[in-house]
């Protein structure tokens, strides 16, 4: 197979905007063959504009040839639709939350696995090249034990008539579920496990029913802490989607690398441990070493790294089982809000 054959359901939306001309299209080892959307004016346009079948449901295109689906539909319908491509045996990469319960989550994972397809989930900042770079320096103990993280994903988002994501029944949370999830996966790929949670979510300045506003203190089973912010009532250019790692031999500081670009600033602080205690905590005004490998297209790394799964029989680099977890962190946050207890 030297292209994996893909159908996208949901083309609207960041299929449209981002997935589709900069994942699957230039992807070395994918091939766009249908799209299907409910808005058939839209799924029309999308295929016309990139030369692919403009399936009529989800049924026609899991019959079109493929296989693959990317699933970039709002996520009420991802439990359903995923299980469909599951049953027709087609391998799929999914947008998270798999589902919009754990419930949900857990059945999707057992149905891929029980069918033998392959069950990704699309965290693609996993991607970026600096995050990766961070990862690996961490890993070797660069910035050495691990002792507390940020991940801030901000922007202004209105009210809007039918977004899904301002209603909680179809898009399972606001704020945190939509921006937060992928702000902790990030630290989970960083620091490993979150063991704790401790959440506050509000309606501050929005009138929809879901939050947004929400903070997040995490607890890691390493012992490291952490926090994440995301917030849908914070001016676009007032938020700088922060990035912070710090050890006990330095930190790793980022702006901007959180979100859909391909890079952003990312420079590492390091000292040598065990250093001496200084009574006068001075700062010296260094410029630090950054971290600026060449960008890579998150976009095309996530379709061209589940495709190369399909063709060796891998397990995919992100999988229905790191969607699973996410879910989990995430629900124990939303009850944390809810009840006002560490969970």
């Amino acid at each position: 197979m030297s292209r994996v054959r893909w159908g996208v359901i949901g083309s609207g939306g960041i299929a449209q905007r981002r997935t589709i001309p900069e994942g699957l299209v230039p992807a070395h080892n994918a091939r766009l063959v249908s799209v299907f959307d409910t808005d058939v004016d839209t799924n029309e346009a999308v295929a016309a504009k990139f030369g692919v079948h403009p399936s009529a449901s989800v049924g026609e295109l899991l019959e079109s040839g493929i296989d693959a689906v990317y699933v970039a539909s709002p996520a009420f319908a991802h439990c359903a639709q995923v299980l469909a491509c599951a049953a027709a045996g087609k391998h799929v990469l999914c947008e998270k939350p798999l589902g919009l319960t754990v419930a949900e989550a857990e059945e999707v994972v057992a149905r891929c696995r029980a069918a033998g397809v392959k069950l990704g989930t699309a965290f693609m900042m996993r991607f970026q090249a600096q995050h990766e770079a961070a990862r690996r320096m961490i890993e070797e103990g660069r910035i050495g034990r691990p002792v507390y993280a940020r991940a801030q994903l901000s922007c202004w988002y209105p009210p809007i008539p039918g977004a899904w994501r301002q209603e909680p029944a179809l898009g399972g949370g606001g704020s945190l579920m939509d921006m937060g999830g992928h702000c902790i996966d990030l630290l989970e790929m960083f620091f490993g496990p979150v063991e704790r949670v401790c959440c506050f979510t509000n309606r501050l300045v929005h009138s929809y029913a879901s939050e947004d506003s929400a903070t997040a203190l995490l607890w890691f089973r390493n012992g490291a802490m952490g926090t994440v912010d995301t917030f849908f009532c914070i001016p676009d250019a007032s938020s700088k989607n922060a990035l912070e790692l710090y050890g006990s031999a330095g930190s790793i500081l980022a702006r901007g690398t959180i979100g859909q670009g391909p890079s952003g600033e990312m420079t590492a602080y390091l000292s040598a441990s065990g250093a001496a205690y200084d009574a006068q905590q001075a700062r010296a005004a260094e410029d630090g070493l950054p971290i600026a490998p060449e960008p890579v297209n998150t976009y095309r790394a996530e379709i061209e790294a589940f495709s190369h799964a399909i063709q060796e029989g891998a397990e995919p680099p992100v999988s229905g089982e790191d969607g699973l977890r996410s879910q989990r962190v995430l629900a124990a946050c939303y009850e944390s809000a809810r009840t006002g207890r560490v969970v």
